[in-house]
């Protein structure tokens, strides 16, 4: 899964129709250019891509005040908001050991209903437990790292990292049940103050 297309849907999401400046602005508010490969090139290849896919409509505006060319805004299509969904719940319910995908998912896990994204996170912990799993089918943690010599700590490395994840995932479970964060259909803005220029 690309992280980068569904930063981008999400940022033109929020602002309704965004260019591409407006969205290289909030993902750097974000710290996205860090975290994942949202570098300025790439958030506007993936805004040109997904416009030419279909997944964004493109509106021409006047020049820039600083006689610049015209400055072209872009807005989900209804084929954009569809994937900027099945994105979204894709990476908060998958295991994926790259952590780009979760961390755009969790940056706009506010866009769905509470109860969804429960269960989508629940999910998630049914993928660490499966993927923890096929790696003790070769590796015994209790019997240490050693075992298999050093490579044993590669296997040593990703049971320890699917513990801390699971770990992790069951306290934000836990958060979202005792009514942390606003989620969709519950009022209010949950974006409020979180994405620069909101």
């Amino acid at each position: 899964m690309s992280a980068i297309r569904l930063l981008v849907l999400g940022a033109v999401r929020r602002h309704g129709r965004a260019h591409g400046y407006q969205v290289r602005n909030d993902l750097e508010f974000w710290g996205a250019h860090e975290w994942s490969n949202a570098k300025p090139g790439s958030i506007y290849h993936a805004l040109k891509q997904m416009a030419k896919q279909g997944l964004l409509h493109e509106h021409e505006v006047a020049p820039s005040a600083a006689g610049g060319p015209p400055r072209t805004e872009y807005e989900l299509t209804v084929a954009g908001g569809e994937e900027y969904f099945t994105l979204l719940r894709a990476a908060l319910s998958s295991y994926d050991q790259k952590r780009d995908s979760l961390a755009a998912a969790l940056g706009f896990m506010p866009d769905l209903p509470r109860t969804e994204a429960l269960e989508l996170l629940r999910r998630r912990l049914e993928g660490l437990a499966e993927w923890r799993a096929s790696v003790t089918d070769y590796y015994t943690p209790e019997g240490g790292p050693e075992q298999l010599g050093h490579i044993g700590e590669i296997m040593h490395m990703w049971v320890h990292s699917a513990d801390v994840e699971a770990e992790w995932t069951r306290g934000l479970i836990g958060r979202i049940e005792g009514g942390a964060y606003a989620f969709a259909g519950e009022g209010g803005d949950p974006f409020e103050g979180v994405l620069a220029g909101s």
